[in-house]
């Protein structure tokens, strides 16, 4: 079957390895590139029939991965850290890649292939962090933001290295060479940013009116290869074209549908490239170099994890981000492979010492999790070690805290409930580790301290030992659970309210001690529907009742044992079988010009009257002596049986 059957073979060995990586909560690309070692040319058993045709086909994934980060590439992502990535990263990347130049040549290589090197290491893995990101529960913190920030930047980086890199291999000829790519890609830019900000919008337009998912896909991935292709015609990286076609389409209407339509056909394209990549791994040669690989493996962790944290420092990142920077970013990436191909096809670097390169970053990925995972422990004993670290604060009452309220995060949600905390002149503090929001808080006048809220000394700060409720606003269950840890250490009989991204996190504070946990997500869809609801003008106790209800179903099971909660889900329960119903009294109504205590409103319905609502004044609680008129809108209190038992009495004869 020739290339059919390469492929499916292909395809089921990535399966395979890829099964093989989820149940070890590794990234995926790992267990493609497992799949590559064994079905390659260097292994026994079951074995691809031309490895050529495979790489061909695997530089159309090259191809539609960076076609896909150009369609992703957002200014607004990058803001809230845009100097360190904008600014600090290339100073990173330069950094990395002298000192990688400088393993090389220490390793014996000559200058070309240990300039490689050192841009190969410079790279890290966005795949890499964004799986661990997740599995630790730290995705939206601030030192998550400073990553990804930089990763984006460093993913840009790759398309003009592409470009530069393979030029270095002659350098008398490369000059000539590179000066004239730079004029074609100077001259291709400014016609693809000319065209796409009048050509392509109308072209979009076009293709959406033929309103076919199938044609829209295939005019999408058209698009971004066909100018990769014409870039390669005119001696530019077919890959700097699918790139840069990304980006314009980014800033047209359709940029969500068409990411979301290409990344299959990206992912399936670039199992390929990842495979390809794993086939040009010889084991033997790593079973005779393991010294060697193990020994780059710390010397290249080690310096970037350096080069990052002193990097996050120097832009005034404290407390826990530069080490959990330098933890995070220290392995190297997946854009390395599609480097590191460029110049294995480039004749700068040998076999050997590609699959020297590969493996090193194949073994950093595996570490990232559990290097990654050292931050807190390694943040806690520095915190230890140095206790005369001041720490921030500004606003705090000089007769100090006392029965206030701690408030554990200064973003949207913290911020909002300092505003209702102030209004009501209740004492509280806030805790936040992002100095932009701490200086937002400064703005607002709110009182705050900068520090990471899950350590005993800002705990301690906050005085939450004379707190009176914990307010954890982090939506990270690793975060959370260590706040709520230390606060109850510190105040046992503190009162803690929690937010939970879904069910198994509400478990999962509750069990660490969480008086109170609040799914935002289900009670966002709770007031959707109710707001449905009441749109198709359904009554609207009924529809009271049925949120009840169903808050019930969600928050019953996880307060067994809980008799408190019980109790208060109990008395609304209770509540909810009570309406509360507006009645306005018409001209000819018989009780008009009565008093309450003459109609025994309570006596003769059951109802009571709770207010009354006259020329625009609200009359609570009105006494037995008050008069009703017509045009009053009375509000009644009762059961159901009871509130049309009113409206007999109040309707005309």
């Amino acid at each position: 079957m020739g290339i059919a059957s390469d492929i499916v073979i292909i395809v089921v060995a990535a399966l395979i390895g890829g099964i093989i990586a989820h149940h070890l909560k590794q990234p995926l690309i790992l267990g493609y590139i497992l799949a590559g070692v064994a079905v390659g040319p260097y292994t026994g058993g079951v074995t691809v029939s031309d490895v050529r045709v495979i790489e061909l086909l695997a530089e159309i994934g090259v191809a539609l991965l960076l076609f896909a980060l150009g369609l992703e590439f957002s200014l607004t992502k990058l803001k809230p850290v845009r100097h360190i990535a904008l600014i600090g990263t290339p100073i990173q990347m330069l950094l990395t890649m002298v000192y990688g130049s400088l393993i090389g040549r220490w390793l014996g290589w000559e200058w070309i292939p240990s300039i490689w090197l050192g841009a190969l290491v410079s790279v890290s893995s966005t795949m890499v962090i964004l799986k661990t990101l997740m599995n630790q529960g730290l995705l939206g913190t601030l030192s998550s933001r400073v990553m990804l920030g930089m990763l984006i930047v460093q993913d840009l980086a790759v398309v003009p290295m592409m470009i530069i890199l393979p030029q270095l291999s002659n350098p008398t000829a490369g000059l000539p060479v590179l000066g004239l790519a730079a004029v074609k890609a100077t001259l291709f830019l400014g016609l693809m940013f000319f065209l796409g900000t009048r050509l392509l919008p109308r072209v979009m337009v076009f293709i959406v009116g033929w309103n076919s998912r199938e044609l829209f896909l295939l005019s999408i991935t058209a698009i971004g290869l066909g100018i990769g292709y014409l870039t390669h015609l005119v001696g530019l990286s077919f890959a700097l074209g699918a790139f840069v076609t990304g980006m314009v389409l980014s800033e047209s209407d359709y940029s969500h549908q068409a990411l979301s339509d290409i990344i299959p056909l990206r992912d399936i394209f670039g199992l390929l490239f990842f495979t390809s990549v794993g086939m040009l791994l010889d084991p033997s040669f790593l079973v005779d170099c393991w010294g060697t690989i193990l020994l780059l493996v710390l010397l290249v962790g080690a310096g970037k994890g350096v080069i990052f944290a002193a990097l996050a420092r120097l832009f005034r990142y404290g407390n826990v981000i530069p080490l959990a920077v330098g933890l995070g970013l220290f392995q190297i990436g997946e854009f390395s492979f599609v480097l590191a191909r460029a110049g294995l096809s480039a004749g700068a670097i040998s076999s050997d010492r590609f699959s020297l390169v590969l493996t090193t970053a194949v073994i950093s990925m595996v570490l990232t999790p559990f290097i990654s995972g050292l931050t807190a422990p390694l943040y806690a004993l520095r915190k230890r070690w140095f206790r005369h670290e001041s720490i921030q604060t500004l606003n705090l009452p000089e007769t100090g805290l006392n029965a206030h309220v701690v408030v554990a995060g200064g973003g949207r949600v913290g911020q909002h409930l300092a505003k209702v905390l102030q209004h009501l002149g209740l004492s509280f503090v806030i805790i936040e580790l992002d100095y932009r929001r701490f200086e937002q808080c400064k703005t607002a006048n709110f009182p705050a301290i900068y520090g990471d809220a899950s350590q005993k000394t800002v705990l301690e700060a906050a005085q939450i030992e004379k707190a009176d409720l914990l307010l954890v606003t982090t939506p990270a269950l690793v975060l959370a659970q260590a706040m709520v840890l230390q606060a109850r250490q510190l105040n046992p009989k503190l009162d803690i309210l929690a937010r939970a991204e879904g069910v198994e996190h509400m478990k999962a504070l509750y069990e660490h001690g969480v008086d109170h946990v609040v799914q935002p997500e289900f009670e966002a869809g709770l007031e959707i529907t109710r707001q449905t609801l009441l749109h198709l003008q359904l009554p609207p106790m009924e529809i009271l009742r049925y949120t009840d209800r169903v808050r019930r179903d969600l928050y019953a099971p996880l307060h067994e044992g809980l008799e408190d909660i019980q109790k208060i889900a109990l008395l609304r329960s209770a509540g909810s079988l009570l309406e509360l119903n507006w009645y306005t009294l018409e001209p000819a109504s018989p009780i008009n010009g009565s008093t309450i205590g003459e109609l025994s409103v309570r006596t003769r319905t059951g109802a009571s009257l709770v207010g009354v609502i006259r020329n625009g004044t609200l009359f609570p609680n009105p006494g037995p002596e008050f008069r009703l008129a017509e045009g009053d809108a009375v509000a009644v209190m009762g059961r159901p049986e009871e509130y049309e038992a009113f409206q007999t009495l109040a309707l005309p004869s």
